[in-house]
């Protein structure tokens, strides 16, 4: 293995390099209004970059409207050009690069009715769906697909013509490219289910079509999970396969996350939810309360947060593959960033330490500390739910006008 990298060193990435190592995760931001970026992401955004952050990813971009979870989520048409340009320019001018990720919900739709059976990598009962009414999901088929690879591939193209450096496609969390890689969603006995590299084998046609219609002139990243977190999901040798395929199949980096949305929250965070913050988010809204307790039941009694807890699955994906791959999970300080540079990771992902600090990479680079004031409580978790955008709870609540106000305006 070659010496390891100063995370403070420059990253080539496809056909661009980053000034530094550090990239801000893509995590739902809740910044977004009808669809249209606001000041609020502006804002968001424009401080990671000048805190240091080498990439920052707007996250969750749905490739087509019917590709949507949640009702006030971006989804990409020419109309929102202005304000994500408004956004890039701003992470440019303070020196950093922008990324977007780009997804589709499947029959991860959990806040908007879908007039007809949600698509999924298999047919059935969508439990995710339940509450809105989107009682039923179907097997894509060859059209699906042709469709939805053309709906990533333009997607892609259109972050191009937004200014953006990089795009992430979302392959982690139980969202739709999961779908087909997660035992616990594909049930196919077709090319596509079965076995993991059969499993990845519709993710990867997506990426392909990306890399093909972007790839030189954006880095072309894709986030997958190193484990489901749950039997009967995916595990780490899973994830290496998964890893293999996409490497195969072009991808310039890969974010290694954990976890799904509806069956292992805990897992994805490292650590139990905030039942205390998301009660008061949901004051006013019974339903949801009663889902995230019942989203808790799953978690282990003797939780505990542990920093960087991913490492031990990620390792094994290190082992894997020889392409670039980015860690993430329980970075919290400069100790963290250099066993994940020892171990051969190319670069760091981080999101509520960033939160709570966006000048973070800034102040461990001049020493001024050394680790993260982050308290890793969750309490920012549910304030994707919060009317101005999540924030830390330690710091100065947001302004909500700025979450009302189209960036580009």
């Amino acid at each position: 293995m070659p010496a390891p990298q100063s995370a403070f060193s420059p990253l080539t990435i496809g056909p661009i390099t980053l000034a530094n190592r550090f990239i801000k995760s893509g995590a739902n931001e809740n910044m977004y209004r009808k669809g249209f970026p606001t000041k609020a992401l502006l804002k968001h955004h424009r401080e990671l970059a000048a805190g240091g952050v080498g990439l920052t990813t707007l996250a969750y971009a749905a490739v087509a409207k019917i590709g949507r979870t949640l009702p006030d989520q971006l989804w990409l048409r020419d109309e929102v050009i202005p304000d994500l340009k408004a956004i890039t320019d701003a992470i440019h001018a303070e020196g950093g690069k922008a990324s977007l990720q780009i997804t589709h919900g499947g029959s991860f739709v959990t806040s908007i009715w879908v007039p007809r059976p949600t698509i999924s990598a298999s047919s059935g009962l969508n439990v995710a769906g339940l509450f809105h009414g989107n009682i039923w999901q179907r097997a894509m088929n060859e059209d699906d697909m042709s469709r939805v690879i053309n709906e990533f591939a333009e997607g892609a193209k259109f972050a191009e013509r937004a200014g953006f450096d990089a795009v992430e496609i979302h392959m982690g969390h139980g969202y739709l490219l999961n779908q087909f890689i997660s035992p616990l969603s594909n049930k196919r006995s077709d090319e596509y289910g079965g076995n993991a590299a059969n499993r990845a084998r519709f993710p990867a046609r997506v990426l392909s079509a990306v890399k093909q219609a972007v790839g030189d002139k954006l880095a072309v990243i894709a986030k997958i999970n190193v484990a489901d977190g749950v039997r009967r999901g995916s595990n780490a040798e899973d994830a290496a396969v998964t890893a293999k395929v996409l490497e195969e199949a072009g991808a310039d980096l890969l974010v290694l996350s954990g976890g799904r949305n509806v069956e292992s929250t805990w897992f994805m965070f490292g650590s139990p939810m905030n039942q205390e913050a998301f009660a008061e988010v949901f004051k006013y809204k019974p339903l949801q309360r009663l889902l995230m307790k019942a989203a808790a039941m799953g978690t282990p009694k003797d939780l505990k947060f542990k920093e960087m807890y991913f490492r031990d699955y990620s390792l094994k994906v290190r082992e894997a593959v020889t392409m670039p791959l980015a860690y993430l999970g329980g970075i919290k300080s400069l100790a963290n960033i250099e066993q994940a540079m020892s171990d051969g990771f190319d670069a760091v992902v981080m999101a509520r330490v960033l939160l709570h600090d966006a000048a973070l990479v800034n102040k461990l680079k001049s020493g001024e500390i050394s680790a993260s004031g982050c308290t890793n409580c969750n309490a920012c978790i549910p304030q994707i739910y919060n009317e101005a955008g999540t924030y830390c709870v330690l710091n100065t609540p947001n302004d909500p006008a700025l979450n009302k106000i189209r960036a580009a305006e």
